[in-house]
């Protein structure tokens, strides 16, 4: 394989989790009686530009498909998180009623209905027919595709060059990175900021945040990354902020290398400086990740199979792809764990692809009674705590297994 974004051959390999389905590819209970795709999930490090990728062999049509799950507002945290994401913004860069502001993977809307609240023009670009049409019912024009230069192109021949353009979690998704950017470059203003927000490299390595690898991120990037393939494509990077969301994210804001007018803050030296002081560009940074995953995997097995042995039924919360990941390379089945709730109705009735988990109502907790919970998207964990503190009244207990196995009572002790 080669860096899909330099081209340098790619022998590196930070971690092979086996195999697995795409990890927003719930099943219905028709699906159960036909086989499942699954591809190979392993990640590749560039020695050249240091871009952190999985190999490729699922196209993002198949893995973004008209039916897919995941919606953003289900988190009460997120949102709010957008909501002073979106009014930072428009205050800094004085945007206005004048103004034109692009979401590229506006999802359901999630972040759009914050810009509408400042009546400031507003347009979505989101490839998934579930998600545009949840959108649409908000208000939000949406464009149905997916991005690239050929559709800047476009809608530049209906819409003026954009002032802002948000890139929330998407470049991660993108298949073809160049392409992608080089499309924000086209469609960004000569004035405008582009601004996107993503994991941390860092943070992924630091914490073994291995279940936020599935085959929906083709990238995994850090700051060091992200600037140089910026630069290529003519745009500069001028501040950085770090984000808790996500298990600890970067918003990075870029303009156009030619026009943009922009100061850059200290902040971007000091955070490639730490980088390199950590070691992004270095081989050996990468060598003992696949080690420290094994070892989460199997402390969770351990403790699930201890917990079947005593009797104690446990049950997840939180359909979400870190789960899937987890669940499919621990080998973790209905028989370890009984059910996973989520408060998402479009995931609700079917089951987790591979382990074929049934994914229920969070009511289905409390007829339940577990012994045990498993917050499987751990990046939200205080806010689930909060929602299930009802658990208590049975001694309920929590489980998270990311970074380590932690077993924490329903007052948030562990």
């Amino acid at each position: 394989m080669h860096c899909r974004h330099c081209g340098a051959h790619l022998t590196l390999t930070l971690v092979d989790l086996g195999s697995a389905p795409p990890s927003n590819a719930y099943l219905n209970l028709e699906a159960l009686h036909a086989p499942e795709l699954w591809f190979p999930l392993r990640v590749l490090v560039c020695e050249q530009c240091w871009l952190v990728q999985t190999e490729d062999f699922a196209e993002a049509e198949r893995l973004f498909a008209a039916d897919y799950a995941y919606f953003s507002s289900f988190s009460m945290s997120w949102l709010d998180h957008c909501r002073r994401y979106v009014a930072e913004v428009v205050e800094r860069f004085d945007l206005h009623e004048e103004s034109l502001v692009v979401e590229i993977a506006a999802n359901d809307g999630y972040l759009l209905q914050y810009v509408q609240e400042h009546a400031i023009p507003c347009l979505g670009v989101e490839p998934t027919a579930s998600t545009a049409t949840a959108a649409r019912a908000k208000g939000i024009d949406i464009v149905e595709a997916f991005f690239g230069r050929t559709l800047a192109r476009e809608l530049l021949q209906t819409h003026r060059p954009a002032d802002w353009i948000v890139a929330n979690n998407v470049l991660a998704h993108v298949p073809d990175i160049n392409d992608f950017v080089a499309g924000i470059t086209t469609l960004l203003a000569p004035s405008g900021v582009v601004t996107f927000e993503f994991p941390h490299l860092l943070n992924l390595i630091a914490q073994t945040q291995f279940d936020t690898i599935y085959h929906e991120h083709f990238s995994y990037l850090s700051l060091t990354a992200v600037q140089r393939i910026l630069a290529v494509h003519g745009l500069q990077v001028f501040d950085v902020l770090a984000q808790p969301t996500h298990g600890g994210s970067l918003r990075v804001f870029a303009q156009r290398t030619d026009e943009g007018g922009q100061g850059i803050s200290e902040r971007v030296a000091t955070l490639l400086d730490q980088e390199r002081a950590e070691g992004v560009t270095r081989s050996d940074y990468y060598h003992n990740f696949q080690e420290r995953c094994d070892r989460i995997k199997n402390d969770l097995l351990i403790f699930l199979l201890e917990a079947k042995q005593c009797g104690r039924v446990v049950a997840g919360y939180g359909a979400a792809a870190k789960g899937t990941t987890l669940l499919n390379y621990a080998g973790v089945r209905s028989d370890l764990l009984r059910c996973v709730a989520d408060g998402n109705p479009a995931k609700q009735g079917k089951l987790l692809p591979g382990c074929r988990i049934p994914i229920v109502d969070p009511e289905t907790l409390h007829h339940l009674r577990p012994d045990y919970v498993v917050i499987l998207p751990w990046n939200l964990s205080g806010e689930i705590m909060q929602q299930l503190a009802g658990i208590g009244a049975w001694g309920g207990r929590f489980v998270t297994a990311v970074p380590s196995l932690r077993v924490i009572d329903a007052a948030g002790n562990g």
